[in-house]
């Protein structure tokens, strides 16, 4: 069993973490390297897991480098929530003989291919998002003017300060601040959420993931910019198209045996939680 072990050094406790998660592997499977989540890996490197160590935004970066390779990606938290992150230490070294075995609990998660094309026709950015991809108004912080085409069909022009694409694992992200639906992760499906938009009547709405999402810059400010997966930015300009529609394949996740996704969704988004509500005669 071979294991790339990948970790944001610069993240305050990493050092620890990264002591005790390698012993764990080391006693089940063999390290074949060792990066930071902002190197770049070698081009032949191979493994059959890949154990991010790190928030979020680390495990959305190794889905999208691992992805293409179907390598399994194992999350051990050391962020602020960590939701996509199914261990921490102590689970991963409780369930350290399933993780590494043959037939470890693997999700497999929807990701969106974003492309921005210009005017011109000519393609200015591709890639990957996991949780989302987001227009933003930016500096001097006007409104902007989109104008959505949905699988081909002209849909609403709109002003406001952007629009959120996501997928069902970012439905809990940006989107769900948004007010925007949380869909269960197991369903295909596309989220498009206005983002401020001056209009009393564009709602959220879910689309069937294999229709192509796309929002046509009208006009624009300076700072006017694609934000995916929160660590990814492009400029926009007027004229220039993003495009988001399901990628052909699909993240791979290993999940906790003992846990679920209600399980997660209320104790680390606080779903239903009731109000903090005074006790009679307080």
């Amino acid at each position: 069993m071979r294991v790339v072990l990948l970790s944001s050094r610069a993240r305050a406790g990493t050092s620890e973490v990264l002591a005790q998660v390698r012993a764990t592997i080391a006693r089940h499977a063999t390290v074949v390297g060792e990066f930071d989540v902002n190197d770049t890996l070698p081009p032949d490197l191979k493994a059959d897991r890949a154990v991010v160590i790190g928030g979020d935004g680390s495990i959305m970066a190794a889905l999208r480098i691992f992805m293409a390779h179907a390598t399994p990606v194992v999350g051990v938290n050391t962020g602020r929530l960590g939701f996509l992150a199914e261990f921490d230490t102590a689970s991963l070294e409780t369930h350290a003989t399933a993780i590494f075995g043959a037939n470890p609990l693997i999700r497999q998660r929807m990701v969106l291919a974003v492309s921005v094309r210009a005017a011109d026709g000519t393609t200015r950015y591709e890639g990957l998002a996991v949780n989302d991809c987001v227009v933003t108004a930016g500096a001097p912080f006007r409104m902007i003017e989109l104008a959505l085409r949905l699988d081909g069909e002209n849909g609403p022009e709109f002003l406001g300060d952007g629009i959120i694409i996501a997928t069902p694992v970012g439905s809990t992200a940006y989107n769900a601040s948004a007010g925007g639906p949380i869909v269960h992760p197991d369903v295909e499906a596309i989220v498009v959420t206005p983002n401020a938009a001056h209009s009393l009547a564009f709602r959220p709405v879910v689309v069937p993931a294999g229709l192509a999402v796309q929002a046509h810059v009208v006009r624009a400010n300076e700072g006017t910019t694609l934000v995916v997966d929160g660590h990814i930015n492009v400029s926009l300009r007027v004229g220039d198209t993003v495009v988001a529609k399901r990628h052909h394949d699909m993240a791979r996740i290993v999940a906790r045996p003992d846990s679920s996704y209600w399980e997660t969704l209320v104790d680390k988004m606080r779903w239903a939680e009731s109000p903090n509500y005074r006790a009679p005669g307080a």
